[in-house]
């Protein structure tokens, strides 16, 4: 039928038009997967990424010529334009949501592309993803201290400091890593993953094993969700080379002491080259028992620590032991070698006492004892002790005795014989 008339052909114009675009419409370029992403709540300050894969569903190549972003929280990575992709091949590219404030926060990333109808290129297209995400309050997390210094550490040996972090923030946090910079740093007291709550705390300890000597320095990097991101912790401390720790003497003589009664003598350990640590000290006897300042002790450069033995003989005849003092010096321990002779008590004795020697370097006193006037004189104690007494309990009854003391030094020089003593043993 044939129709005539100015309506007809407008109708047949509409009719042809609707027919071009929509063979526009189904021309598909690319594909997006997903065609959507939603990140759901993130921690104000922390990203999160996810992947967009862009496919080329056409039968030629396709150029990508145009990213870009809408949200005020969104960025992408990955995709530099203009980028071609082959018929059915893949592009990948990140999408990135770091929320600037607690809110939702909505967007869009529009890729602008080849638009193909059969073998024309009629112009751009433009293809969307829509973005969706919530940014929330997080944890805030913080230290004390904020930074931590050890001193002075002898090498070979370990410090530990508690440091306490805690959750200052509204929300929860969760503690996810703790890293460190330096092997001669560690923790302890700290196993990741650790969730706190709002205004919940943890103390865990920082140790310092300094395998060198001279200044360390490092840092403790505690990983988490917080709102504040990563917190780092500056550590320091310095290695020393271990001190020496002398003992004086190295060998003590009690002589004669009557079964059941005590002797004392006393030792001086001196710290040289660094401080020193005593720790513990232990005797081999029990006849031979230490006293002095309690331990553990620090014993500075230089400076001494006087402890006493005493010597009680259980029975007679010689008795020995050694004293060690354990510590962190380099030659630890240090061990005082003892002796001494356990006698029946006699049924007298003789108790002399003396005025201190005014020499500088005097160190101790030595008894000697003679039956003669004058001389000769045989010393009846052991080793130089710095009392300013001693009970002769080896006398015999009805005897006369002459007593000289003589004064040592720290070099074992003895002085000359003091003034003479005359002590007169009753009968019986």
């Amino acid at each position: 039928m044939r129709i005539s008339g100015p309506n007809c052909v407008c109708l047949a114009l509409v009719l042809v038009s609707t027919g071009f675009f929509a063979n526009l419409i189904e021309a598909q370029q690319i594909g997006l997967t997903p065609s959507a992403v939603s990140f759901g709540n993130v921690v104000v300050g922390i990203s999160k990424s996810q992947t967009v894969v862009v496919k080329n569903v056409s039968k030629r190549k396709i150029g990508i010529f145009q990213a870009t972003v809408s949200g005020s929280g969104y960025t992408i990575s990955g995709l530099a334009c203009p980028v071609l992709i082959a018929a059915g091949q893949s592009v990948t590219f990140n999408v990135i949501f770091t929320p600037p404030a607690p809110a939702n926060d909505n967007g869009t990333v529009s890729l602008v592309t080849d638009n193909w109808w059969k073998d024309r290129r009629i112009g751009p297209l433009t293809s969307q993803v829509p973005l969706s995400g919530s940014g929330v309050a997080g944890g805030q997390i913080a230290a004390n201290p904020a930074s931590m210094t050890f001193g002075n550490v002898v090498v070979g040996s370990s410090q530990t400091a508690p440091i306490a972090v805690a959750n200052i923030g509204p929300a929860v946090l969760t503690i996810s890593q703790v890293a460190l910079s330096n092997a001669a740093f560690s923790v302890s007291g700290i196993n990741p993953p650790v969730g706190l709550a709002a205004g919940q705390s943890l103390t865990f300890s920082a140790i310092f094993t300094p395998g060198t000597g001279g200044t360390a320095s490092g840092s403790l990097a505690i990983l988490s969700d917080a709102g504040n991101g990563q917190l780092n912790i500056p550590l320091s401390g310095t290695g020393i080379t271990p001190g020496q720790l002398s003992l004086t003497p190295l060998n003590y003589d009690f002589g004669n002491v009557n079964t059941g009664q005590s002797a004392t003598a006393c030792a001086t350990l001196t710290a040289s080259g660094s401080s020193v640590i005593i720790s513990s000290a232990s005797s081999t006897s029990t006849e031979f028992v230490l006293g002095g300042p309690a331990l553990p002790i620090t014993l500075a450069d230089g400076k001494t620590a006087t402890f006493t033995v005493t010597f009680t003989p259980q029975a007679t005849g010689t008795a020995s032991a050694g004293i060690s003092f354990f510590s962190n010096a380099a030659n630890s321990p240090s061990t005082e070698t003892l002796s001494g002779s356990g006698v029946a008590p006699a049924p007298h004795s003789a108790d002399l006492s003396w005025n201190a020697s005014g020499t500088p370097g005097v160190v101790g006193y030595n008894v000697y004892r003679g039956t003669v006037h004058g001389g000769p004189y045989n010393k009846i104690t052991g080793s130089a002790d710095p009392a300013l007494n001693f009970n002769d309990a080896t006398v015999e009854s009805g005897k006369t005795y002459f007593y000289v003391i003589t004064a040592e030094d720290d070099d074992g020089v003895e002085s000359g014989y003091s003034n003479e003593a005359q002590v007169v043993i009753p009968n019986p």
